[in-house]
C-alpha cells in the first residue's frame, strides 16, 4: 500500500466513476484502475463492486476510505510543516530556466515576487532544457522555465504554456542585406547559416529548419553550436548569419546587426513555446504564489517576445 494508491481510491469514492476519478488526478483510467486493484490485491479486500454501468463502494472498501481520508489528511497537513519550516531556515525557491527565459522574463518575474513576497528568496539555475527536465525529477528543483521536448512532458511533472516567442536574423555589420527594413527566408537562401545543435536545442534547430522548409528552400547550414552566445560571435566574426530567439538579440556583440525576420508560411512552426513546469505530486505554497505571479505577468511580455 502506498500513497499514491490510497488517493486513487480516495478519488473514486468521491467521485464514484472511474473515468472522472482519473481526470481529477490527470492520469489515465486504465492506470486509475490498476492503482486501485494493487491496493485491494495488497490488502486483501475488495472496495470496490464494479459494474459495466456503475461503482458501489463495499463496506469494507467504506472503512478504509474514512481511515485513508484521515491519513492523507495529517500527511499533506505534515509536507505543509516541513516545507514552512524549510523555508523559514533557507527562504530559497528553486527556479530554473533555459537562457531566452532567464534574460527576457526572469528579471520581470524577480521583481514582482520581491515586491509581493520579499522573505522568499529565488535561486536561479540557467540551462537547457534537457538538462532542468531531470533536475526537476530528482527534486532538485521546485520549478522550470523550459520548452517542451520532442516528446510529451514526465508525467510526474505538471506544465502551462506561457508564450510562444518569435526569432529575428542575426547578420555581420555591413552586410547588404542590413539595409532592408525586413529580412525574408528567401533572402538567406544562399548565405552561409549558423544553427543550433538539434541534439541540445531542438526546438530552436528544428524552428529555424521549418522557415526554410515553408519556403521550400534547402538551408546552406555551415556550422552547429550548441550556444548562442558562440553563434553570436561566430556571426561577428563574419562566418555566417544566424536566427535566434529575439529575447537574446539584446546580447549581441558588436559586429553582430539584428533585422526583423519577414513573416513567412514557416513562421507558425518556427514560433518557440515556453512553459512553466513543475512537479505533480509535491504541495508547495510558496511555488504555487510564483507561479500565480507569474501567469499575472506573462500577457506583457508576450507581446515583445
Amino acid at each position: 500500500m502506498d500513497l499514491r494508491q490510497l488517493r486513487c481510491a480516495v478519488a473514486v469514492a468521491d467521485e464514484m466513476h472511474f473515468g472522472r476519478a482519473a481526470a481529477r488526478l490527470e492520469i489515465l483510467p486504465a492506470a486509475l484502475g490498476r492503482m486501485v486493484r494493487q491496493l485491494e490485491d495488497g490488502l486483501g479486500v475488495q472496495l470496490f463492486e464494479r459494474t459495466t454501468r456503475s461503482v458501489v463502494i463495499t463496506p469494507e472498501g467504506l472503512k478504509l476510505i474514512r481511515e485513508a481520508r484521515v491519513l492523507l489528511e495529517h500527511i499533506d497537513a505534515a509536507e505543509q510543516r516541513w516545507r514552512k519550516m524549510g523555508r523559514k531556515g533557507r527562504q530559497v525557491l528553486r527556479l530554473g530556466a533555459i537562457d531566452t527565459a532567464a534574460s527576457g522574463l526572469i528579471p520581470g518575474l524577480l521583481s514582482a515576487v520581491h515586491a509581493s513576497h520579499p522573505e522568499l528568496k529565488i535561486q536561479l539555475v540557467e540551462e537547457r532544457s534537457a538538462k532542468l527536465i531531470p533536475r526537476l525529477l530528482a527534486g532538485n528543483l521546485d520549478l522550470a522555465l523550459v520548452r517542451p521536448g520532442l516528446m510529451p512532458f514526465h508525467r510526474r511533472l505538471r506544465g502551462h504554456f506561457l508564450l510562444h516567442e518569435s526569432s529575428v536574423v542575426l547578420l555581420p555589420s555591413g552586410h547588404p542585406l542590413t539595409r532592408l527594413q525586413e529580412v525574408n527566408v528567401t533572402d538567406l537562401q544562399d548565405m552561409p547559416l549558423i544553427v543550433p545543435d538539434r541534439r541540445s536545442r531542438p526546438h530552436s534547430h528544428d524552428s529555424v529548419l521549418a522557415l526554410f522548409e515553408g519556403e521550400n528552400i534547402q538551408p546552406n547550414i555551415i556550422q552547429n553550436a550548441d550556444e548562442k552566445q558562440t553563434m553570436m560571435n561566430m556571426v561577428a566574426a563574419g562566418i555566417g548569419a544566424a536566427i535566434i530567439p529575439r529575447w537574446w538579440s539584446a546580447l549581441a556583440p558588436r559586429g553582430v546587426q539584428v533585422c526583423e525576420l519577414a513573416p513567412s508560411r514557416g513562421e507558425a512552426q518556427a514560433k518557440l513555446p515556453l512553459h512553466v513546469v513543475w512537479p505533480r505530486d509535491i504541495r508547495d505554497p510558496s511555488r504555487d504564489a510564483v507561479v500565480e505571479i507569474l501567469l499575472s505577468i506573462i500577457d506583457r511580455y508576450a507581446a515583445s517576445a
